[in-house]
């Protein structure tokens, strides 16, 4: 598959909710959506002593965004983009290596396990998307398109 640059169907919408450092704030937010019939396809929480910031992926995001900020969440929508690679050692050194190689710096990257036997999702963020999206086809990476993300 071509992928064009800056071809926004490769590109999926991830969720970021900031959350106060205090007990029960997490469920809460994931109480909030799942009462809200939104299942999570991937999550990553980073902290620091005042506050955490929770990384999604849902099959719904715009839903799940409206029903947190309704439920008084502060919500960011940004996009990302998804990878494939191999569940094994390596799998994610030949990836990083392409972007080494071309010089991307990564704000973040997180990955799971999905049911295709030896293969992970890996996620990642940087200031340009677009470039991002050039650098791995070019090499070679299997990029997963979000509607398949979305649907695991």
């Amino acid at each position: 598959m071509e992928i064009r640059l800056g071809d926004k169907k490769m590109k999926i919408k991830q969720l970021s909710i900031f959350l106060e450092n205090k007990k029960g704030r997490l469920w809460t937010a994931l109480n909030t959506l799942a009462d809200g019939g939104i299942n999570i396809r991937a999550l990553s929480i980073a902290d620091t002593s005042d506050f955490g910031i929770l990384r999604l992926i849902v099959p719904e995001p715009e839903k799940a965004k409206k029903l947190l900020e309704e439920n008084n969440f502060i919500v960011k929508m940004k996009e990302v983009v998804a990878v494939e690679l191999s569940d094994q050692p390596g799998g994610l050194a030949s990836v990083l290596k392409m972007l080494n190689d071309s010089d991307i710096n990564l704000e973040y990257l997180y990955a799971f396990v999905h049911e295709k036997k030896d293969k992970a999702i890996l996620l990642l963020s940087t200031d340009d998307l677009d470039v991002l999206i050039e650098v791995l086809n070019d090499g070679g990476a299997t990029l997963v398109p979000p509607e398949e993300v979305y649907d695991l």
